[in-house]
């Protein structure tokens, strides 16, 4: 077969916010604002993205590769948790070409911080990460502020020493 093409993933997140939880969004802390409630540390836009990465070299998702019966897993950073995926990944022989995540969410306000969270995630995954972020209006459990949600895309491309090959049938 000729060479394997870029495969693109996509992935999505969604936690109920829990008042008095430290807020960990895009790899940053968010002082002022409430966290999400979570096995780990309830960063939707990191699990977004480590959906993306692995649903894009068919590797399966967040649950399969860091269950919540794991408890090395309790508390990790969202950067932890993708910086392991970007290992998992290499191991498979892929690496991520870039990702883009969107947070679904009023607050907290990600324009200001957003520069400062994408070199963060790409640090961690080892490729440009671009970060946005919209409201829904008031409309459904974000509008509400009841809970926080992300969509991320991510594009995986071989690895240039080929490898870890995985069945290209996938």
């Amino acid at each position: 077969m000729s060479a394997e093409l870029p495969r693109v993933g996509l992935g999505t997140d969604v936690h109920p916010i829990e008042t008095g939880r430290p807020c960990r969004l895009a790899g940053l802390e968010w002082p002022g604002a409430d966290g999400c409630a979570g096995h780990s540390d309830g960063d939707v836009a990191a699990h977004a993205l480590t959906d993306a990465v692995l649903s894009a070299a068919g590797l399966g998702d967040i649950g399969g590769l860091l269950g919540t019966d794991d408890p090395r897993w309790a508390g990790a950073s969202g950067v932890a948790i993708l910086a392991h995926v970007r290992e998992t990944l290499a191991a498979a022989g892929w690496r991520v070409g870039n990702a883009a995540v969107q947070l679904i969410a009023p607050t907290p306000k990600v324009g200001p911080r957003r520069a400062e969270a994408e070199a963060g995630l790409s640090a961690a995954l080892g490729a440009p990460v671009r970060v946005s972020a919209t409201t829904t209006d008031g409309l459904g459990l974000t509008g509400r502020g009841e809970g926080r949600a992300a969509v991320a895309t991510a594009l995986v491309v071989r690895a240039a020493d080929g490898a870890g090959s995985v069945d290209s049938a996938r």
